[in-house]
């Protein structure tokens, strides 16, 4: 069940998986660097781990999961029943609400955020405010996508 990131780009940040925001991505990435096949991706990055902090899930015993070959069901599963820091479904839609609408709220993150969406083209593009949209954004300008 592996995936090809110098193919294509992970799912969309705000994809959900048991509600979750980032758990797809995060599970995409992870599979292509297992497979050797993460291109630019890393798992366990930054915003990868919101997610692990949220839940309490370790890195490496997630990874061990996915190295077994589990679909996206079984790692849910799996998470349910090993987060260390359990929420409710109301907790997770809260949480997960609030990381799609995060943008960058200092100067130094604005000013971040707007190099990098400058650097791939989109200096003109007033929709992108979040830093789901600049992911979105990202990949698909990575993969010849127009800005």
């Amino acid at each position: 069940m592996s995936i090809d990131l110098t193919q294509r780009p992970p799912r969309s940040p705000r994809v959900r998986l048991g509600g979750y925001v980032l758990l797809p991505r995060m599970l995409d990435k992870c599979r292509a660097e297992l497979a050797g096949t993460n291109g630019d991706y890393h798992y366990n990055c930054p915003l990868d781990q919101r997610f692990l902090n949220f839940t309490g899930i370790d890195p490496e015993a997630l990874k061990a999961e996915v190295a077994k070959g589990l679909g996206d069901g079984e790692i849910l599963a799996w998470v349910e029943a090993n987060a260390t820091i359990p929420h409710g479904e109301w907790e997770i839609a809260q949480w997960s609400a609030f990381r799609e609408a995060a943008a960058p709220a200092d100067n130094e993150s604005r000013e971040y955020f707007s190099e990098q969406i400058a650097r791939a083209g989109g200096a003109l593009r007033e929709d992108l405010a979040t830093w789901f949209d600049y992911l979105d954004f990202d990949d698909h300008v990575s993969f010849g996508g127009q800005a």
